[in-house]
């Protein structure tokens, strides 16, 4: 017993004194040292995953003094941006928050290989606090404890030496300089390498972090801050319903926006697992070979409703002008946005929107947010409060990971065993993608549902649309989730789902030849003819329109 005794108190005297030293570590530095040795932390310790990116390029095998180059290149320019950042007062609390938020980027970059683009920052910061915490998981916490909190707590303690304005300007720009020469120096000792590694991988620029999020950031806070202050360009002002009688049954068109749902593992494409069990049973329509406008959110959605798509993209003029559903308003089409996301990325701005992210209908909803089914709830309801045609859009929450566990309810586990924890790196690829596959199975059950609920309404004639937003990397090549830049993306990422279903009576009031359809769906189409093909369908005449990308024109007599 007194040997215990003896051991604990020999464990707490050494803890004290270990807390004694800490106290008294209070080194004495420049602001400039202390931007050194961040930037050769930094560089060292949170540039792994970009430094395994480049190495699997091949470029850096067999050449050592490229990768010194690299290497140096990195911790010089990461030089200048602490030179660039830090002074004497800011130095230490900026520097802190630095730390602790780059160990959070730099184990997502590693884990995941998550590029810090400015796509990807406007997605988390336009992402929920619901959808964020389901990342934040204690996988995290060895990163944040060993990159952030323990490097912070020795910033803390630093004593910065205090010098004259004048001779503070004068030894930072000599600091600035250097780090110039440092990156500059680096860079031409490896010119011919590095310039081609640099030049044919443009991508690996978004994982040099710090550097990564800080400019992404600023280019996504000056985008938001001139949208402020820049109204939308109208579009289709003249738009109006053309080629239908007075008396024609008023149209309900129901478009659905998925989430995350890849066609890899779609049923109705061939996936060797049956994912879509209940619309193999009604036999809509569908497209097999569809590519995304992005790999994100915030790319596809606005893109997607825009008349310019992929083939002419360009985010500025598609973000600052109206939508598809302002086009339909201008020609007299209601409509709704119905949302189980994180909104409609300005496709809606100024028109009818309903969120579902703090509902609290029962069954469907729980503290955690809300089924897909919750934007069911009272939809024919809101419809019929409009009378004449509209278009509602449903906008899923579907597969959105990494918590796919939680994106369909009990019944539908049928893939085990599952991924149940949103640290996908806990779990095996199996387990992973069976979690997945239980998640698109409820996208399946969702549209089923949507559909038998539009066929039993008898006052409208009624179609469905839905197509996702961008696919899912599962862990192929060492990726997971989305965002990787549309450039480089994989075919997992850009490759999604299409499906149309139209009732009897709508088909027969714009003469689809259904048969038709289906041999036309064996095609290529993409997101791209979203727009045109939701005109066509509800016959609004308009500028805008090109028929060319209209996906019903061929198979419609009238």
């Amino acid at each position: 017993m007194s040997t215990v005794v003896q051991g604990r108190s020999n464990a707490i005297s050494a803890f004290t004194q270990a807390l004694r030293q800490f106290a008294e570590f209070r080194p004495e530095m420049t602001v400039e040292r202390l931007a050194l040795l961040a930037s050769a932390f930094f560089t060292v310790f949170c540039n792994v995953a970009f430094f395994r990116a480049a190495a699997a390029t091949g470029a850096l095998q067999g050449h050592w003094p490229t990768a010194l180059s690299l290497v140096a290149m990195v911790g010089g320019l990461n030089l200048l941006l602490l030179c660039l950042l830090l002074n004497r007062w800011t130095a230490k609390p900026l520097l802190i928050v630095l730390l602790l938020v780059t160990s959070v980027a730099a184990h997502f970059m590693s884990r995941y290989t998550i590029y810090l683009d400015a796509d990807m920052l406007r997605n988390i910061l336009h992402t929920d606090g619901k959808e964020s915490g389901e990342l934040i998981s204690p996988g995290v916490l060895p990163s944040l404890l060993s990159l952030g909190v323990l490097p912070s707590l020795l910033v803390w303690r630093v004593r910065l030496r205090h010098r004259t304005l004048r001779r503070a300007a004068l030894v930072r720009a000599a600091w600035v300089v250097l780090a110039m020469l440092i990156a500059a120096g680096a860079a031409l000792a490896s010119f011919q390498n590095l310039s081609a590694l640099m030049r044919n991988h443009r991508e690996l620029r978004h994982l040099i972090t710090p550097g990564n999020y800080l400019v992404s950031l600023a280019r996504v806070l000056a985008d938001d801050e001139v949208a402020k202050h820049r109204p939308r360009t109208p579009l289709g002002t003249h738009a109006h319903i053309a080629g239908r009688p007075a008396e024609a049954r008023p149209r309900l068109l129901v478009l659905v926006v998925g989430e995350t749902v890849r066609a890899q593992n779609w049923g109705l494409n061939g996936y060797a697992r049956q994912t879509t069990p209940e619309l193999s049973r009604i036999a809509p329509v569908n497209f097999s070979q569809v590519s995304s406008c992005g790999s994100a959110t915030e790319v596809s959605v606005p893109c997607m409703f825009s008349p310019w798509g992929r083939a002419n993209y360009d985010k500025d003029r598609i973000k600052h002008s109206e939508s598809l559903l302002h086009v339909l308003e201008h020609a007299g089409v209601h409509t709704l946005w119905r949302d189980n996301q994180t909104g409609c990325k300005g496709v809606c701005d100024g028109l009818a929107f309903e969120s579902f992210e703090h509902a609290t209908l029962p069954k469907v909803c729980d503290a955690e947010g809300c089924l897909d089914e919750a934007m069911l709830q009272g939809l024919i309801g809101e419809v019929d409060r409009r009378p004449g045609d509209m278009v509602v859009v449903l906008h899923q929450l579907g597969n959105h990971g990494p918590s796919y566990y939680k994106r369909y309810p009990p019944h539908l586990r049928r893939f085990v065993p599952a991924c149940e924890t949103s640290e996908l790196g806990d779990c095996s690829r199996e387990q992973i993608v069976n979690a997945y596959d239980n998640a698109v199975l409820h996208t399946d059950e969702f549209l089923a549902n949507t559909i038998r609920l539009l066929a039993a309404q008898t006052g409208r004639d009624t179609a469905l649309i839905y197509v996702s937003d961008h696919g899912e990397s599962l862990g192929e090549n060492g990726l997971y989730l989305h965002g990787v830049p549309y450039a480089i993306a994989p075919d997992t990422q850009t490759r999604v789902p299409m499906v149309m279903w139209l009732s009897s009576g709508f088909a027969a009031s714009r003469g689809i030849d259904i048969a038709c359809l289906k041999r036309e769906a064996k095609a290529p189409a993409s997101h791209d003819n979203l727009f045109h093909s939701v005109l066509g369908l509800m016959q609004v005449s308009t500028s805008e329109y090109d028929p060319g990308l209209d996906l019903f024109r061929g198979c419609a007599s009238r």
